[in-house]
């Protein structure tokens, strides 16, 4: 089948490769121009246009699709088929239109749960049981088009980076067996019951409020890695903690209440597994401790 495929980081890379290996003729990729990244800020290219120059494919990077000229290219690549996979765009009408089987989309949710941006960080945060993918028909609604396929996995103690590769790789097997023949595959309407939205994950909320409960911090905690990595601030340094435990320990919130750098929060406490000092690589509660000092009645406050 001749595809256009569209996407930007990691999570639509396993399915690219899925795609070019099942023998599928991609016409062109779409995806992010190149954006300043890193303490240089130097141009970076995205995940996928830097796999895709591996595969040997024509990549292009249009700001949007308002321009006249970038629809007419679209157009003239006589794709049968676009398949999208966070492209960070909003595609409209006229571009969903164009190809004849429509344009389908890999959402990281079972939706109409999680609609929205960040649908993995939200399933975690939330507490839920279980997320999955699916191959949905794109409609000019946000992620409110009919689903084609599902493919389900337990969350249990994952964080985002480690749910969003399993996710990745089951949408690019899932993708696969629906192109092979889309129509055993029929569109069904998603349910009116259940919708929710993932809004952005934004940079204040990734600060710590040791009065929750520390199940509800160590979700964000885990929601949050790799980014933007949930932190505190102590002697106007921030530490972002990238993974914790619950400890059935109870004291003032936000204070150390042992030698192991346990934190008391409104229920219960979390102790810090990996640990980060602004500046500093990650290193685990042992190794920051030999070089840190957290006497136990430190105060972190509440929410810094």
């Amino acid at each position: 089948m001749r595809i256009a495929f569209m996407g930007t980081p990691n999570f639509a890379v396993p399915a690219l490769r899925a795609l070019q290996a099942a023998g599928h003729d991609i016409a062109a990729v779409y995806t992010q121009p190149p954006r300043p990244a890193n303490r240089g800020k130097k141009l970076t290219k995205s995940a996928v246009h830097s796999a895709a120059e591996e595969l040997g494919l024509a990549v292009k990077t249009p700001i949007n699709f308002k321009e006249e000229n970038d629809r007419d290219e679209f157009d003239a690549l006589e794709s049968e088929i676009a398949i999208v996979a966070a492209y960070g765009l909003i595609l409209p009408p006229s571009i969903l239109a164009i190809p004849k089987h429509g344009c389908l989309n890999i959402h990281g949710s079972l939706l109409p749960r999680w609609r929205g941006a960040a649908p993995v960080q939200r399933a975690i945060e939330a507490g839920d049981t279980e997320s999955g993918v699916m191959i949905m028909q794109m409609e000019s609604g946000l992620d409110t088009g009919p689903v084609r396929a599902t493919s389900k996995t337990i969350i249990a103690h994952k964080n985002t980076a480690e749910l969003t590769e399993i996710l990745a790789h089951m949408g690019a097997k899932l993708l696969v067996s629906v192109l092979e023949n889309l129509a055993a595959y029929p569109a069904l309407t998603q349910a009116d019951e259940g919708v929710t939205y993932a809004k952005k994950i934004t940079k204040e909320e990734a600060r710590i409020d040791f009065s929750q409960a520390a199940q509800i911090i160590e979700r964000k905690i885990r929601a949050y890695n790799p980014i933007p990595g949930a932190f505190f601030e102590h002697d106007n340094m921030r530490y972002r903690i990238h993974s914790a435990q619950i400890i059935d320990k109870q004291g003032s919130n936000g204070t150390i209440i042992d030698e192991h750098m346990t934190i008391a929060c409104g229920h219960q406490s979390i102790r810090p597994t990996i640990i980060q000092k602004a500046g500093k690589p990650k290193m685990t509660l042992d190794e920051f401790l030999r070089g840190h000092t957290f006497p136990t009645g430190t105060q972190l406050g509440l929410k810094i």
